[in-house]
């Protein structure tokens, strides 16, 4: 692949994902032409994209939050400052097709497309990255200084989370078409030669502690939703307390009850599947779908929206943060959907009834829409 510089994605992944970084010269050219710096000025005023403004003034940094009106940019003209526009694939096909292209990582860890805008000496200082990131630069020039972060300590003195100690051991120059990438760990700091836009593709990688969190909540609300089914198991009793002296102290019988209630929410394996699933499928905080205007019946070719997460295990298939029970042809049907991210006029009206009409209802919530055919399947 040209995109990983002749390397096919087993070599990649083999060699370079999550161990070392890889420079790739003209790996991906012309990419996101349309996406300049008008455009991301724009989505930065908005309320649905989630941006931040990056200054530096000497020794001196400031962040500002969006949404941020034009007029309240500093101007071309004024060094060291950037803008980062995060979610650039849910509002913009191109960059949606760019995310795709790294489709030979699981869905479950693609995060999104951010887009820097830097104005000559603009960048957001050295820092580290708890995950895979690709850099791919797309407009202008960009100088990258690297180096692996064997111990973080961060300054206290900066609003940023900017390395105190960085040793950089490689620097390169990067023009448009040319990416970086960089696994977790590795220290980094670019920074704009001239005015310059960067596009990182990110990835998700969840903290244990967080992800266990979120499943034990999808969990409980699944529990309560079935509250007094036999799933809820017993009621706490004590017939044979004794009288106690310490009234404030919770008793030892009801603490060994809690913590029986709390093995039996996560024995279930198929429950826990399901929620995995529920979180990982679940949209960004913010997103929206444009619902149809009316109720819509399966087109004769449908593909998911951009913005819709589809994944799949042996049981179910989610959707957004749904979990469905698939079996069958209609199992296949889902998964092919969900690995393709459409289907062809012929899949569709070999689904069966259930899955139409749950298509049709996936229509109607925008998070499918009407698609046309050949497929290219660049742009799955």
């Amino acid at each position: 692949m040209a995109l990983l510089g002749g390397l096919s994605t087993a070599d990649f992944m083999r060699r370079h994902w999550q161990r070392k970084p890889l420079l790739v010269r003209a790996a991906c050219p012309g990419a996101l032409a349309d996406v300049d710096r008008s455009r991301l000025f724009a989505m930065a005023a908005r309320d649905d994209v989630e941006s931040r403004l990056v200054v530096r003034a000497g020794a001196r940094w400031s962040v500002r939050p969006g949404p941020i009106a034009r007029r309240a940019l500093p101007t071309l003209a004024t060094r060291a400052w950037t803008l980062l526009v995060q979610g650039v694939d849910l509002h913009d096909e191109n960059a949606h097709r760019l995310l795709s292209r790294f489709r030979f990582i699981a869905d479950a860890r693609l995060d999104d497309v951010m887009c820097s805008f830097a104005s000559d000496g603009g960048g957001v200082g050295p820092h580290v990255d708890s995950y895979d990131v690709f850099l791919l630069q797309t407009k202008g020039r960009r100088r990258w200084r690297i180096g692996r972060a064997a111990k973080v300590r961060l300054r206290d003195d900066v609003p940023l989370k900017m390395l105190a100690d960085f040793e950089p051991s490689d620097e390169w120059l990067l023009d448009p078409g040319d990416m970086l990438y960089l696994p977790p760990g590795w220290g980094h700091d670019g920074v704009a030669e001239g005015e310059c836009i960067t596009a990182s593709i990110g990835f998700r990688a969840p903290l244990a502690g967080e992800l266990a969190a979120d499943i034990v909540q999808r969990l409980a609300e699944a529990a309560r939703d079935d509250g007094g089914s036999a799933a809820d198991g017993p009621r706490y009793r004590d017939a044979q307390a004794p009288p106690t002296d310490r009234p404030a102290r919770i008793p030892e019988s009801l603490q060994r009850f809690a913590d029986e209630a709390l093995e039996r929410l996560v024995a279930d394996r198929l429950a826990t599947s399901r929620a995995l699933g529920e979180v990982l499928s679940e949209p960004k905080p913010g997103t929206w779908f444009e619902r149809a205007s009316a109720a819509s019946a399966p087109a004769p070719a449908i593909a998911l929206a951009r913005r819709t997460r589809m994944l799949y295990d042996d049981r179910f298939v989610f959707v957004n943060g749904e979990a469905y029970r698939a079996g069958g042809r209609d199992a296949t049907l889902m998964r092919r959907l969900a690995d393709r991210r459409r289907l062809d006029a012929r899949s569709v009206a070999g689904a069966s009834v259930a899955a139409r009409e749950l298509l049709a209802d996936w229509l109607s919530a925008g998070w499918c829409v009407t698609a046309s055919e050949p497929f290219d399947e660049e742009t799955t």
